[in-house]
């Protein structure tokens, strides 16, 4: 079996080209992924940015919602950055009438914490389990961790905020490093990936 994982990128909305080009610098194979049957075909998933209602009602739309649930709880890995992360929560603070997450990771996320579109800003990010230099964060509409539960484990934080978290195996930020070119984040998704299938092969 070669140990190049397949990574899929939810494109239903938001920056899914970046992430695709971040998984192919950081040694896996990325695909688009819009229908359960692609979804079936990857190792594991990035949950891009975007608006987090609308990915929700589009994932509901393409019959995505309930495979992405049962993948998730099989313990597929799974990334999110900016809406994906609130994606990826078990509970949002202020969802939007009808909006539904996948879950998977034991959070409460407020959607838009950080203020809206005109007042995005970049910040230098400590990651934990990131090498080196600090990750440059680009917080866009975006969200912050209120809390998380005894199994979730903060990665970390910024302006007193949780803006990084991961448990098992699913991995969350509220930043896109997708668009940085700084592909450190990405490289540490996809050694969760091969890890995951070396456990499944043996």
């Amino acid at each position: 079996m070669s140990n190049t994982p397949v990574i899929g990128v939810l494109a239903l909305q938001g920056d899914v080209r970046e992430h695709l080009i971040a998984l192919a610098a950081a040694d896996a194979v990325a695909r688009a992924v819009r229908r359960p049957e692609e979804l079936a075909e990857v190792d594991g998933l990035v949950i891009p940015g975007g608006e987090s209602t609308t990915i929700s009602k589009l994932a509901v739309l393409f019959g995505l919602m309930d495979p992405l649930r049962a993948r998730v709880r099989e313990g597929m890995p799974v990334y999110g950055t900016c809406a994906g992360l609130i994606m990826l929560a078990d509970k949002i603070l202020d969802p939007r009438s009808g909006q539904e997450t996948i879950g998977g990771i034991d959070m409460i996320v407020r959607r838009n914490a950080f203020g809206r579109q005109n007042e995005s800003f970049e910040a230098a990010v400590d990651v934990k389990g990131v090498a080196g230099d600090p990750v440059e964060g680009v917080f866009i509409r975006a969200p912050w961790v209120e809390s998380v539960g005894a199994e979730a484990e903060v990665l970390a934080e910024h302006d007193g905020h949780i803006v990084a978290v991961r448990q098992g195996n699913a991995l969350a930020t509220s930043f896109h490093p997708e668009l940085t070119g700084d592909h450190r984040l990405h490289a540490l998704f996809v050694d969760m990936v091969r890890a995951y299938r070396t456990a499944e092969s043996l």
